[in-house]
């Protein structure tokens, strides 16, 4: 249902190298980058790999309020194949300058197969990433 999704970062080169790092534990990419003539990069679009069409972008808003992020803004929740990858995504953004908003595990109050994992990106904004289906 959703054609694309973006969200503004205060630090570009930063976000970048995070979301570089935390998506490609999922399968994705960037696949696309704004360049402007006498701007500059201005936005880069994310996703699958061998894709050709962005579905999350990252960019420079006309202005970015943090903490109303941290208190309930943002909430964006990418797709993964396998567990696996999910705790792989989590690492990632700890890794990457992202803070804790859940640890990899299960969610049965959501569902009984509901596998996710929660974190803050740079900017405060939510990020997950999960799973609907069981794994042996």
């Amino acid at each position: 249902m959703i054609d694309h999704l973006s969200v503004g970062v205060s630090d570009l080169v930063r976000a970048k190298r995070f979301y570089d790092d935390v998506l490609a534990t999922i399968g994705c990419t960037c696949i696309f980058t704004v360049d402007i003539p006498g701007q500059g990069v201005v936005a880069h679009g994310y996703g699958e790999i061998g894709s050709d069409h962005p579905r999350f972008w990252i960019g420079l808003p006309e202005r970015i309020d943090a903490s109303a992020n941290a208190k309930g803004g943002t909430h964006i929740c990418f797709e993964a194949k396998r567990r696996a990858d999910i705790d792989a995504f989590y690492a990632a953004a700890m890794k990457d300058g992202g803070k804790d908003n859940g640890k990899p595990g299960l969610r049965p109050h959501y569902h009984a197969n509901y596998y996710g994992a929660f974190a803050f990106d740079p900017d405060g904004n939510k990020i997950e990433a999960c799973s609907h289906h069981p794994e042996p």
